[in-house]
């Protein structure tokens, strides 16, 4: 009689595949409460555009300056519980971002968030390693749909749903975004601890491999597909409200969100085809541009389809990245090799908005801020060509 491995037991298998959905959808739900309400926080605080950029590239910065933290934390008490704490951060400080409203705490509680959500990331490949080790894509992609549905359900629901829910008040709007972040850390919590390392074994190393090449390679690549796609979010509401069509906001921002899940449904159909190889990098990356100039110079509303592109092929990097970690160490050295990525990937992603929305202050042209697009897809394309090529079985 064949046995079934744990993780491939039903009573594990689709929980757990639930659960992953659920991590993933919190990773952005807070985060991309903001771009919808920019205009609002704008008027009401008096943002500058380089501030702006600021604070939608804040919680990405502290993905990258938290992530060896995130890194340690796993080391020291393992995936699950270091996910724990990660959420519990990012629903409270998510929800006090709007008290005030000031500045201050804005800003104040938007970093303590980024930390949560830094812990929380590198997490991630860890567990899809350690549920599901003979299913890495299918796991991936999961996750990587709930976190892009996060994304969408944000950017789609805060203006038509949450903000008249909540009398107007953007403030009030990210508490409503942090509830169900606190109930999946409930759920998290509530899971039977993993057992404890066997006695006499080695200490987990939790410092990255700056030095590696696919430490290097895979964060250049994910952070360009990343800045591409935080830049978009972060300066089409300004970029269209500078230009007189602010009834596209919302349309834009919705395409840009929803054009990245049939990504993550193209990356599941075709794992054993995309993942471990270099040639799905470069042409996403490439294909950003496309998006971009689409939404740039094309007519009226059919700028929402260069929003869409820009959203399905970022997201396509973004969902083939994160799978490929666990396809290129065990198990228990998954977390640093991912915390790497993530250190790299977002100071790229950090770096290259503010540096756009401050061009944008100097110049008043508000098509330079899609610098940021343009310079991500091109690092993104680059940086993959040196990425090592490797299949796996478990990409399957």
């Amino acid at each position: 009689m064949r046995t079934v491995p744990p993780a491939d037991r039903p009573d594990r298998f689709w929980p757990r595949l639930a659960l992953l959905w659920l991590l993933g959808a919190d990773l952005r739900l807070t985060i991309l409460a903001v771009p919808p309400v920019l205009t609002l926080i704008h008027r009401d605080l008096r943002l500058t555009e380089a501030g702006v950029g600021a604070l939608t590239g804040l919680p990405v910065f502290l993905l990258a300056a938290a992530a060896i933290l995130g890194s340690l934390l796993i080391s020291r008490i393992g995936a699950p519980r270091a996910a724990v704490l990660g959420l519990v951060l990012i629903a409270v400080a998510g929800a006090l971002r709007g008290v005030g409203p000031s500045i201050a705490v804005l800003f104040a509680m938007t970093l303590v968030m980024g930390v949560g959500v830094s812990i929380t990331q590198p997490a991630m490949p860890a567990l899809v390693s350690q549920w599901f080790p003979t299913r890495v894509g299918l796991a991936t992609a999961v996750y990587g749909n709930g976190l892009l549905i996060g994304e969408a359900i944000s950017a789609a629901l805060t203006l038509p749903l949450v903000l008249p829910l909540v009398g107007g008040r953007w403030e009030w709007s990210f508490v409503v975004w942090s509830v169900p972040v606190l109930l999946t850390a409930l759920w998290l919590r509530a899971l039977p601890a993993p057992p404890p390392p066997a006695p006499g074994a080695a200490p987990r190393l939790w410092w990255p491999d700056w030095r590696g090449t696919p430490t290097l390679r895979l964060g250049f690549t994910l952070g360009g597909a990343s800045a591409a796609y935080f830049g978009a979010n972060a300066f089409i509401p300004e970029f269209l409200r500078a230009t007189d069509r602010p009834g596209l906001i919302g349309p834009c921002l919705t395409a840009l969100n929803t054009g990245q899940i049939p990504a993550s449904v193209m990356v599941a159909w075709l794992a054993p085809r995309l993942l471990g190889r270099r040639a799905p990098f470069v042409a996403a990356g490439i294909l950003i541009l496309t998006g971009l100039a689409a939404f740039l110079l094309a007519p009226g509303r059919d700028i929402v389809a260069g929003a869409a592109l820009i959203g399905f092929f970022s997201a396509t990097i973004l969902i083939l990245a994160l799978a490929t970690p666990p396809l290129l160490t065990e198990a228990h050295d998954v977390h640093r090799l991912s915390a790497g990525m993530f250190a790299i990937a977002y100071s790229c992603t950090f770096v290259l908005p503010l540096a756009a929305g401050a061009a944008w202050d100097a110049t008043r042209v508000p098509a330079v801020a899609f610098l940021t697009v343009a310079l991500g897809s091109a690092m993104a394309a680059a940086a993959a060509l040196g990425l090592p090529a490797r299949t796996d079985a478990r990409a399957d």
